[in-house]
């Protein structure tokens, strides 16, 4: 994901620094300002003869030029283009950044800020040119150079080489309230719900799950299974949760009891009314198929359902499974999948036991 987000970005400069006249058509011809002047520095005059004397006229063409306007903007461009031909990206950084700190009020500072990122980039320092990139955003007024703006290209880099959760839900709300018509909507609600879990915000969590749904199906990076997952979360917090057990012993205890009455409604009592699923065990997890039209009392006609003493040995801390078998279907074992439940929004069904589903046929 990194990766196709560089180059994307790389991609896009390469297009900010060789089409001059398309970026200023772009925007609006700001005001000039007289009286300052940019003085030759030997620093920046490098490489060949030609070279050093090709960036000397330049520099001298931006000393006899007012503090800032659309020909500033045309010479500084030349001056970086040159130093990204020669892969010069600390004299890059330092040219621009120089630059931004001389003239602060340049309406250009948001395209040179962003250059400059981009050579951190291209020397492989992401935690500043991720600083950069969030610098542009909150200080700086968007551009839109060839149909593409600058903050939202900040925004897509920032996502990818920021992990701090906090940010990331700024990021994403950014995204989402500005660049809505851009972006793939879905896959950002999904991370935004992401994001807020990390940082214990389950309100805006499920929120951002229920904002997910319409748009199920979308590509996640890194979530095969958001659809799934997703829905799980807001249909169990829609849900009166009233099937759940203190514990797994009591859980396991009421299924027992059931089984030995032969009670498909006392049975039924104990089943997860959520999210409850029945599957082989080769089945996928988002595949529901076996779901369709399921009720207890049909496997449970004239058969007496017997269970395994003691809990699989796959079992867990979070995870259990018990053996049974004489379900009145073509497949007679079942084992039962019980499982904690993980919702920290409420603390009072958090870390109980429900039982979660059926896998038919022996485990593998």
């Amino acid at each position: 994901m990194v990766k196709r987000e560089k180059r994307r970005i790389l991609q896009l400069l390469a297009l900010f620094i060789t089409i001059t006249f398309l970026f200023s058509a772009c925007l609006q011809e700001p005001g000039n300002r007289g009286g300052k002047t940019d003085a030759i520095d030997p620093y920046y005059i490098i490489g060949s003869e030609e070279n050093r004397e090709a960036l000397s006229n330049l520099f001298m063409l931006l000393a006899g030029e007012p503090s800032w306007g659309r020909e500033q903007f045309t010479i500084i461009r030349e001056i970086a283009n040159n130093y990204i031909r020669q892969k010069e990206y600390p004299r890059l950084i330092n040219f621009l950044t120089a630059r931004v700190n001389r003239y602060p009020e340049d309406p250009y500072n948001t395209y040179y800020l962003f250059m400059a990122a981009y050579g951190y980039m291209q020397e492989e320092a992401y935690p500043a040119a991720a600083l950069y990139f969030d610098l542009i955003i909150k200080n700086y007024p968007d551009l839109t150079v060839l149909g593409e703006s600058i903050h939202l290209a900040c925004l897509n880099q920032l996502i990818t080489l920021v992990d701090n959760p906090e940010q990331r839900v700024w990021y994403y709300e950014e995204l989402i309230s500005r660049f809505s018509d851009s972006i793939d909507l879905g896959a950002a609600y999904f991370l935004l719900a992401q994001a807020y879990e990390r940082i214990g915000e389950w309100n805006g969590a499920i929120k951002a799950y229920t904002q997910y749904l319409p748009y199920m199906s979308s590509n996640v990076p890194g979530f095969p299974n958001a659809d799934t997952y997703a829905k799980q979360m807001v249909d169990f917090n829609k849900s009166p949760k009233n099937w759940t057990f203190d514990s797994l012993g009591s859980l396991v205890n009421a299924i027992k009891t059931a089984l030995d009455s032969g009670s498909p409604g006392r049975l039924e009592q104990s089943r997860a009314k959520v999210n409850f699923f029945a599957r082989s065990w080769e089945q996928e997890a988002a595949d529901d198929s076996g779901m369709a039209e399921f009720n207890l009392s049909d496997f449970m006609r004239m058969s007496r359902i017997r269970y395994a003493n003691e809990l699989d040995a796959g079992s867990n801390a979070n995870e259990a499974y018990l053996r049974t078998w004489g379900w009145s279907q073509y497949i007679s074992t079942w084992y039962l999948y019980f499982r904690k439940i993980y919702f920290p929004l409420d603390p009072e069904i958090h870390g109980r036991w429900e039982w979660a589903g059926i896998y038919y046929g022996e485990k593998f």
